[in-house]
């Protein structure tokens, strides 16, 4: 079982955008019985909140939907639990490093290093661009799967 989180700082924008497109990503090659995938927050800001409404509407017009999530915050004993922790940017690395301590296995990176950029998926909570923001997590998500799937053939 390989498992992923995806996290960012509200959890309600970016991370449950990556959450359900790379849900889908397995589940079109038959491959969703095989992955945990999850997302959470560094803050406590929105906590208990559902994704944001523009969010949601992106996901809903790619043929998504996140009834039913709720931000939650990363706690310290997700280190144990993913094999992948998956920043959206370096300000939540910074966060999660503050939450986990240490990174010794090397599970924490950002989405966009998958894709060869030290970016990070653009914020839509500041520009309002949240078409730019799915196109960022697709790209990323598309990256982390082929990467994942490279490291399991070996």
């Amino acid at each position: 079982m390989i498992k992923i989180l995806f996290v960012c700082h509200g959890n309600i924008c970016r991370s449950p955008m990556a959450e359900f497109v790379m849900k889908r990503l397995v589940k079109e090659k038959y491959l969703e019985k095989e992955f945990i995938i999850q997302s959470a927050a560094t803050s406590r800001e929105e906590l208990g909140n559902p994704v944001y409404p523009p969010a949601r509407r992106i996901m809903a017009q790619h043929g998504l939907s996140c009834s039913g999530k709720t931000a939650v915050q990363m706690t310290k004993a997700d280190y144990a639990k993913y094999d992948y922790i998956i920043a959206m940017d370096s300000m939540n690395v910074r966060n999660i490093m503050r939450i986990i301590g240490s990174d010794r296995d090397s599970k924490v990176s950002l989405l966009m290093s998958f894709t060869g950029s030290s970016r990070g998926v653009a914020d839509p909570w500041y520009t309002g661009d949240f078409d730019t923001t799915y196109r960022d997590v697709t790209e990323g998500c598309n990256a982390l799967l082929d990467h994942i799937l490279a490291q399991r053939s070996k």
